[in-house]
């Protein structure tokens, strides 16, 4: 008796065992998480994006342990660099890293991007002016008016100077030079006689061999030897149109809202991570390959000349303020700091 009574036991345990598993299984199975997967395309080619992205997405991948995983592609793998905000706008791809005014992004804060005349003397400009004088904000409260891409920070890289087949030693000499440059930088110069050209990025290396372009304005020396354009070129001039460009990392909305909050967290740790890698890299680079770099002449315009261009963007930057209130507010920051940095002196201005 006892030992059919242990049987039945037995037998009753088991069968609520085997209840407990198969109710249990669908719980389980819906706790695990698929992977979320993000496609991400640089303004960079792949020289450059070793330096100024892939690190804090290798980053990014590695601490999320397998929640997320974002694919880098370089510029125009997937979509024609003119075209990257819309195609995060449409879902195309998930983020983008580049500059509103390349991308030609559909707000009126676009032209301070990349390389706005004279905003800036140094790399360390553009996060104070976006921290701490307030452009943060302006930039939230622009892209909240476009549906489908949300703004997410802007980190400065390097100063634009150019590079070129001819020496310039003059403003003279900028006349009739053709030179692949962004937008707004290069709307500003077409008053010294630049022609500014606009080619795909990958092209630009081969348009200066051929004979197409004279030279860029498109970066500091850093990218200029980085990227090959140092084997293209013979002279660098050493007066900057600006001391850093202005560029951001972008979102299409759903996308980024979709995310959790542990996720977004270390996103914008890596945009960070990214930020302070170009300030250190470029501050490098830029007196290494001017002293040690030994393909490029340096070329200089003489102080009391340079000025003639420093003054004209001061009326340019006046045309801009007319265009909108909201860039108008952003005219009256850099005007303002400005006269901070020129008031403080020594190392801020000299």
């Amino acid at each position: 008796m006892k030992r059919r009574d242990f049987l039945k036991k037995a037998g009753v345990g088991a069968a609520t065992v085997a209840a407990a598993t198969t109710i249990g299984a669908p719980y389980v199975k819906a706790q695990q998480k698929t992977t979320i997967k993000w496609r991400l395309q640089t303004y960079a080619g792949p020289a450059l994006a070793e330096h100024v992205i892939k690190p804090s997405i290798d980053m990014f991948n590695k601490v999320a342990q397998g929640e997320m995983v974002i694919e880098l592609y370089n510029a125009g793998q997937l979509v024609p660099h003119g075209e990257l905000f819309r195609a995060v706008q449409k879902g195309t791809i998930d983020a983008a890293q580049s500059d509103d005014d390349s991308i030609t992004a559909p707000v009126d804060v676009n032209v301070f991007a990349a390389y706005f005349p004279f905003a800036c003397r140094y790399s360390l400009d553009v996060p104070v002016l976006w921290n701490w004088y307030g452009l943060n904000k302006i930039w939230e409260e622009a892209y909240n008016e476009i549906k489908g891409v949300t703004w997410l920070s802007t980190g400065a890289w390097d100063p634009c100077n150019f590079a070129t087949v001819k020496p310039i030693r003059k403003l003279e000499d900028l006349k009739g030079l053709r030179v692949y440059m962004f937008p707004t930088g290069g709307q500003f110069m077409q008053q010294f006689g630049v022609v500014p050209m606009s080619l795909p990025y990958e092209d630009v290396q081969m348009a200066m061999q051929t004979g197409e372009l004279d030279g860029v304005a498109w970066s500091g020396i850093t990218e200029v030897y980085t990227v090959g354009w140092a084997d293209v070129t013979k002279y660098y001039l050493t007066n900057p149109i600006s001391g850093a460009w202005a560029g951001a990392y972008f979102a299409n909305t759903d996308r980024w809202m979709a995310l959790p909050e542990h996720l977004k967290t270390l996103f914008k740790l890596c945009m960070d991570s990214s930020h302070y890698y170009r300030q250190h890299w470029y501050w490098w680079g830029e007196a290494h390959y001017r002293t040690k770099g030994g393909k490029l002449q340096l070329t200089t315009i003489p102080k009391e000349e340079w000025k003639t261009v420093e003054d004209a963007a001061l009326k340019f930057w006046d045309e801009i303020a007319a265009k909108s209130p909201r860039n108008a507010k952003i005219i009256n920051i850099l005007k303002e700091y400005t006269k901070t940095m020129e008031a403080a002196g020594p190392p801020y201005r000299y």
